[in-house]
């Protein structure tokens, strides 16, 4: 254990008391009413000083009165001077009151450290339940003195953003956790800048019963009187009322004693658990992106509120800590507790400040700049050496970003932390990375390329964020892009660093981001990527796919037009400047355009990004050749949306007038060659150009490897000769963009724009098709059509047709080996996603062979009992088994997720579950689904989506979502993007218009809060337009298949 140790017996004795007023928590009783409860921990006396607050207002007109008393001593009339003393009787009395009020009084102690401390449920619950009395106007104002108000301003404490006359500059927290009873005490101490002189401290608390404050001066001049606090909980903030005011330019202490509970939920300081030979244990661990460190402490819980942190966490020894800096010394009681004292952090931010409290172990290794790496998991999973691929690939990653950013590595060690239980992937607080096991424990022998593949980009991802997010800081939540589509963006980067042949950000990127994003961003409810942040609840809307693909897409166009050596060279800049500090979008677009224009290159970067980035969408860029004229073209840009009648709907969409800076790449081909690619900036709705080079012979593509972020439609001529192109000799195109135009012909079809029979042409030629990308474009647009026509009763139309095209290239690959080789696997990427991902197409469309080979494969696991199926494909083959066979294959699946303690294993043993049409077991499973103790809770949510994907269970997963929306809203509603993920994945694909006004009424009915009310808008959309398409395309598009496999 790193630091010095030695032995006490008591805490760190408390700072020194005179300098401090102390209020312990309770406010004047009103005549009438019983008093409330003293805090559990303060002495008796103590409550004397909250009769400060009577004592001012009771004697305020006696203050005033003594300006007059010469004038009374001067008039020797006996009953004026019986006045005058009884009013110096008043002033002592007042006085007096103030001594007793500045006395400080040390907490009680006495109690059993393992019970922690009482009463915490019922204080954080009178706590939040606090309102605030009514001030008097000298209160409101901040005035010490009487006078008269002009006009009554807000009070500080009912804004979204804190008040601008403080700014933390270190916080000293000492933090007690008992996790026999799952509660937890604090002791901060936060000193504070004043900005502007004020007579409130107003900082954010959360669900914490608050025992006492005071504040003093640094300096020895004094206690600063605290009249009364209290919490506003529609602020989640508590407000400290002071006798007078603080002086600017000068800094002050402010200590506060709480305590609050370690709830069994996602946000703030929570508990997890998890079996170890038969035993239950539990953790605790904090998550407080982006708004829930107030839950875990009083702070100023904004991202542009820096300062340092020095972080003290007392626990039973039995245990460990953590936190975001290395352990500097351990304090060992003769109790069996132990007080970690941790290492004073940079200047940062509060939301990926961290804690931990477990009885892990870990393994270690050091980069070559002296970075200590540890994984902290399970014992048993260290010993099985689950955590080791990660912690080696986190070895070369933090070298790889010093290298690209030429900015080190900010801190002394980078631990990963593995949990059972986590709202997201992953978190990446500075220094402390939290991943939930399913994103960063791997069993080689047991884990498929997918599984490797997502576990690499979540941890790239998040040590992307050491620099963009931790060193460099957003300004606001408006600006959440500037660090999630950075993180997004080089999670393709980073993972080609790590394996160069996987061509990641060149191809992946295109299926796994662009083309997803561009489904939700061409929705009339979409948004900005920079969206103003005008409530609190929209702190938790901004983070979205938007944000973290769309950001990504946006920072790849840019990369690519800058120059990706210009564009490197601006970021290192951009780190290097705003380091340890907070930017905004205008920074980053600075710092850009002048590393262009030191290379003699001039263009402005703001006005280009910000139409991307200010403006909701994205173009349709429409190609139309002049049939009269050779070379000649017209080029238009107009707003994409999948619903054309929303701009008749919704004046705000028909009136405004959307256009970007386009920047068009496109080349010329012909049967055996494609031309250079050239650049067309189009910034108006309708251009005209000359191309010399075409004529009648020869196609354009524009988009060139889908680098530009919006779509192309040529004029169907055009989309005629490129498919001639891809049926004769596809590797002309390039493989990017013969994915690209599988995407945009399938979504222009759907929007309308083309006609349905083009896209299901372009899937004739896929037949030769050698690479993995395309097939990857495919199966993904096939997929939601899939969904669409799966419950029609012409559906084997479509199966047939969609078998066609894959059955001769599944009988070319074939099924893989059982290898268990990682390396082998590793190096042959592209060819076995690419078996993978046709085995897939085969057996989900009802491919004969395939399905029996997938029963073939689980019979045999039964019978012997050893499972010989490839990792690469077992989901295929565990779904494909339980949809064909009995309801024994289904307990025989239920029995193997039980017994198996691989984490990768047992979640497609899980999902397999989700894959029988036998609606019982269905039923029986989505109940089950909301018993943590037999599914995590995080796992919950891929249940009922996957239910609510098969067929058979689509309306039993819509039903289940109805009837329990209390219950999942209770347990994801604040945990950003599962509830929206839930809401997404649950109505997708209804699409018949019972369930459209099931979907209505329901939003109506359960008056929806304005926080959730953004995916409900979304999935109304969607299946609005689901029901839209059923009625005028559906038939259009079983009449071509009719038609076509006729021949």
């Amino acid at each position: 254990m790193a630091g010095g140790m030695e032995r006490r017996k008591k805490p760190i004795s408390e700072p020194t008391p005179e300098l401090m007023l102390w209020v312990p928590y309770g406010h004047v009783p009103r005549p009438g009413r019983r008093p409330p409860a003293m805090a559990p921990d303060l002495k008796p006396e103590a409550s004397q000083s909250v009769m400060v607050e009577e004592s001012l207002r009771t004697g305020e007109e006696g203050v005033r009165a003594c300006g007059g008393r010469g004038h009374v001593a001067a008039v020797h009339s006996k009953l004026l001077l019986a006045f005058a003393l009884a009013l110096l009787a008043l002033i002592v009395v007042t006085i007096v009151a103030v001594l007793l009020s500045v006395r400080f009084e040390e907490c009680a102690g006495g109690r059993d450290p393992e019970e922690g401390p009482a009463g915490n449920a019922s204080e954080a619950a009178r706590f939040n339940q606090n309102r605030p009395r009514d001030l008097d106007r000298d209160e409101q104002s901040g005035a010490i003195g009487g006078g008269e108000q002009q006009e009554r301003s807000p009070e500080p404490w009912t804004q979204l953003r804190l008040p601008p006359h403080l700014k933390p500059l270190h916080y000293n927290l000492l933090v007690t956790a008992f996790l026999g009873n799952f509660s937890f005490g604090g002791e901060l101490n936060v000193q504070v800048e004043v900005r502007n002189a004020t007579r409130h401290i107003v900082l954010h608390a959360d669900r914490l019963a608050v025992q006492g404050v005071r504040v003093a001066e640094d300096r020895a001049a004094g206690a600063v009187a605290v009249a009364r606090f209290f919490a506003y909980a529609p602020s989640q903030v508590l407000v400290l009322v002071l006798n007078r005011s603080l002086e600017a330019r000068k800094s002050y202490n402010v200590k506060i004693v709480y305590s609050a509970r370690i709830e069994d939920q996602f946000l703030g300081f929570f508990r997890s658990s998890y079996q170890s030979h038969g035993e239950r244990r539990y953790l605790g661990v904090t998550q407080f992106s982006p708004t829930h460190a107030r839950k875990a402490f009083p702070c100023f819980d904004e991202p542009i509120y820096k300062a340092t942190f020095k972080i003290s966490i007392r626990h039973q020894a039995a245990y460990i800590s953590l936190s975001n800096m290395p352990l500097e010394t351990s304090v060992f009681e003769e109790d069996g507790w132990v007080t970690d004292h941790f290492s004073q952090t940079p200047l940062m931010s509060t939301y990926y400040l961290a804690w931990a409290v477990c009885n892990f172990t870990y393994r270690e290794t050091i980069t070559k700049n002296g970075v200590v790496v540890r994984l902290y998991a399970r014992p048993e999973m260290i010993e099985r050496g689950s955590g080791d691929y990660a912690l080696n690939i986190t070895k070369r990653l933090l070298e790889f970003y010093e290298d690209y950013f030429m900015v080190p590595y900010s801190l002394p060690k980078l631990d990963l932390l593995a949990v059972p239980k986590h709202p997201y992937a992953a978190m990446e607080n500075w220094g402390l990375n939290v991943f939930v096991e399913q994103k960063i424990l791997l069993d080689p022998g047991l884990s498929s390329i997918s599984y490797l593949l997502d576990v690499t980009m979540v941890i790239v991802h998040e040590l992307c964020h050491q620099w963009f997010g931790d060193l460099v800081t957003p300004v606001w939540w408006e600006d959440v892009w500037l660090k999630e589509g950075f993180a997004h963006y080089f999670e393709f980067v980073g993972t080609d660093y790590l394996y160069p042949g996987w061509n990641m950000e060149k191809q992946r990127f295109l299926t796994d981001v662009l083309h997803e994003v561009m489904l939700l961003d061409g929705l009339s409810s979409s948004h900005p990527v920079s969206q103003e942040v005008l409530q609190a609840t929209d702190i938790d809307r901004v983070f979205d796919w938007i944000a973290y693909k769309k950001g990504a897409a946006l920072i790849r166009m840019l990369a690519n037009f800058m120059g990706h050596k210009m564009f490197q060279k601006g970021l290192q800049e951009y780190l290097r400047r705003h380091k340890y500090g907070n930017a905004a979008r205008s920074d980053l677009w600075n710092t850009l355009s002048q590393a262009l224009k030191k290379e003699g290159k001039a263009r402005n970067i703001e006005e280009v990004m910000d139409q991307w980035t200010l403006q909701m969408g994205y173009p349709v860029i429409t190609i139309v050749r002049n049939e009269t004229a050779d070379g000649c073209i017209t080029i238009t840009q107009e707003h994409f949306i999948y619903d054309s009648a929303a701009k008749i709907r919704d004046s705000e969409l028909r009136n405004n007038s959307y256009l970007w800076q386009v920047p068009l790449t496109f080349a010329v081909g012909n049967a055996s060659h494609i031309s250079s690619e050239a650049i067309i900036w189009v910034s108006e709705k309708s251009e005209h150009h000359k191309i010399s080079s075409l004529d009648e012979e020869n196609w354009i593509l524009g988009n060139i490897n889908q680098i530009g972020y919006f779509r192309v439609n040529y004029d169907v001529e055009n989309w005629r000769m490129l498919i001639d192109q891809l049926m004769r000799r596809p590797e002309v195109i390039s493989v990017s963009n013969r994915a690209g135009l599988i995407d945009d012909a399938f979504n222009l079809a759907r929007a309308g724009c083309l006609p349905q029979n083009i896209p299901l042409e372009i899937l004739r030629y896929l037949s030769t098709e050698k690479d993995f990308l395309p097939w990857h474009a495919a199966s993904r647009v096939l997929y939601p059509l899939d969904k669409l026509l799966d419950r029609a009763e012409d559906y084997g139309i479509f199966s047939e047709y969609i078998l066609k095209q894959v059955a001769s290239m599944y009988f070319r690959l074939g099924w893989p080996a059982n290898a268990q080789n990682g390396s082998i696997v590793l190096q042959s990427y592209q060819a076995e996603e690419l078996r993978r991902e046709v085995i897939m197409l085969a057996c989900s469309f009802g491919n004969k062979q395939c399905h029996q080979q997938a029963v073939t494969m689980i019979s045999d696991w039964i019978s012997s009992n050893r499972n010989r199926i490839s990792p690469n494909v077992r989901d295929i083959v565990y779904c494909t088994g339980v949809s064909l066979m009995d309801e024994d294959v289904w307990e025989f699946i239920w029995m193997k997720f039980h017994a198996s303690t691989a984490v990768s294993e047992k979640k497609i043993l899980l999902e397999a579950l989700t894959c029988s049409d036998d609606r019982n077991l269905l039923n029986r499973l989505l109940n089950l689904s909301l018993n943590s103790e037999v599914v995590l809770d995080q796992d919950a949510i891929d249940v009922i989506i996957h239910v609510a994907r098969n067929p058979h269970g689509r309306d039993l997963a819509w039903k289940f979502f109805r009837e329990k929306w209390k219950i999942l809203n209770a347990r994801y509603g604040e945990a950003l993007f599962m509830n929206s993920k839930l809401i997404s994945g649950v109505t997708e694909f209804l699409n018949t218009e019972g369930e459209l006004n099931e979907l209505k009424n329901f939003i109506r009915l359960h008056e929806v809060g304005s926080a959730m009310m953004t995916p409900f808008l979304r999935a109304v959309e969607t299946v609005e337009a689901n029901v839209r398409w059923q009625r005028l395309h559906k038939e259009e598009l079983f009449q071509w298949l009719r038609k076509t496999l006729k021949h």
